[in-house]
C-alpha cells in the first residue's frame, strides 16, 4: 500500500503546484481554456485547472516607452534623423483587444510614426524643424490615438527627443552659427570704440573749455593785481606810465627767479641781464611818454579843426 500511496501523493502535489499561480502587480494574465479564450486575471494568487487551463500570455498594464529612429528629408533637401519617443499603455478594461487584436505592437506604433514624420517633416524647412518639432509630435500623438485605441492601446505622449541633421549640414550650421556670433561681436567692439570716441572728445572739449575758462579768469586776476598795483604807485608819485614799465620789469625779475629755482629747467627768458632790464625800463618809460605826447598832439589837432569849424 505504501508504494501505491507515494506516488498518488506527488502526483497530488504536482497538479496542486500547477493549478497555483501568481500575477504581479499591473500586470494582466491571459487564461485559455482547451485553446479558447476564457478569462483575465489580475494581480495576486490566481488559480487555474490543471491541463484544462492555460496561461496564454501576460501583458504589463504599466506605462511603457518606445523610440523610433525616422530618416527623411526636410523641404530644403536637408536629411534629418528625428528620434520620436512614444509613452504608451494598455487599457485595463481592453486587455483582450491588446492581446489577441495585436500580434506586434511595437511595429505598428513605428510604422505610424513613420508615416506621420514622413508626412510632416517635408513640408517644413530645417529651422522650422527645431522650431516646430512639438508640433510634429502632437501630429504623431494624434495619428497614433486614432489608431491604436481600437487596439486597447492608450498614447500617452510623444516627444521627439533628438534632431540630427547630416554631418556637412551641421558642420555649415555651426560654421554660419560662428560667423554670426563673430558678427555680433564685432558690431558691440565697434559700437563700444565709437562710444569711447565720442566720450573722449567730449572730455577733451570739456578741458579745453575749462582751461580757457581757468586761463581768462588768471589774467583777470592779473589785470586786477597790476590795477592795484598802479594805484599804489600812483600815491608815492609815480606816473601810470612809469608804473606799468616798472611792473613790468618786477614780473620780469620774478620770472628769472622762478626759473632758476628749476633745476631742471632749459627755458632762458631773453633779455636776463641787469643792464637789459635798465634799458628796457627805460625803453618802456620812453614810449609811454611817446605815446602821450602823440595822443595829446592828436586831441588838439582834432580840438583846433572843431574850433574852425565852429567858427
Amino acid at each position: 500500500m505504501d508504494y501505491i500511496f507515494i506516488p498518488i501523493l506527488f502526483l497530488g502535489i504536482v497538479i496542486l503546484i500547477s493549478s497555483i499561480f501568481i500575477v504581479k502587480q499591473q500586470t494582466a494574465a491571459i487564461i485559455e481554456r482547451f485553446g479558447k479564450f476564457h478569462s483575465i486575471r489580475q494581480s495576486g494568487l490566481k488559480f487555474k485547472i490543471p491541463l484544462v487551463d492555460k496561461i496564454a500570455g501576460k501583458l504589463s498594464l504599466k506605462i511603457q516607452q518606445l523610440d523610433v529612429i525616422v530618416e527623411t528629408k526636410t523641404l530644403d533637401d536637408v536629411f534629418v534623423r528625428l528620434k520620436v519617443s512614444v509613452q504608451y499603455r494598455v487599457l485595463n478594461q481592453k486587455v483582450y483587444d491588446a492581446f489577441y487584436k495585436l500580434d506586434y505592437p511595437h511595429e505598428q506604433i513605428t510604422s505610424y510614426v513613420f508615416d506621420v514624420v514622413r508626412a510632416e517633416v517635408p513640408k517644413m524647412k530645417l529651422d522650422d524643424v527645431f522650431v516646430k518639432k512639438d508640433d510634429i509630435a502632437l501630429a504623431v500623438k494624434a495619428e497614433l490615438n486614432d489608431a491604436m485605441l481600437e487596439y486597447g492601446f492608450d498614447i500617452i505622449k510623444t516627444l521627439v527627443t533628438d534632431i540630427d541633421p547630416d554631418a556637412q549640414v551641421k558642420a555649415a550650421m555651426n560654421r554660419i552659427n560662428a560667423a554670426e556670433r563673430e558678427k555680433t561681436a564685432a558690431q558691440y567692439e565697434g559700437d563700444a570704440q565709437r562710444i569711447l570716441i565720442v566720450e573722449k572728445a567730449k572730455a577733451e572739449a570739456e578741458s579745453k573749455r575749462l582751461q580757457g575758462q581757468g586761463i581768462a579768469d588768471q589774467r583777470r586776476e592779473i589785470a586786477r593785481g597790476l590795477e592795484e598795483s598802479v594805484e599804489v604807485l600812483n600815491r608815492v608819485g609815480i606816473n601810470s606810465q612809469e608804473a606799468s614799465a616798472l611792473i613790468v620789469v618786477t614780473q620780469h625779475y620774478d620770472t628769472l627767479q622762478s626759473i632758476g629755482e628749476e633745476t631742471n629747467s632749459n627755458l632762458i627768458l631773453l633779455p636776463n641781464s641787469p643792464q637789459a632790464g635798465s634799458d628796457m625800463l627805460n625803453n618802456m618809460v620812453a614810449s609811454f611818454t611817446a605815446s602821450n605826447q602823440i595822443g595829446e598832439a592828436m586831441k588838439n589837432a582834432k580840438k583846433k579843426k572843431d574850433d574852425e569849424n565852429d567858427a
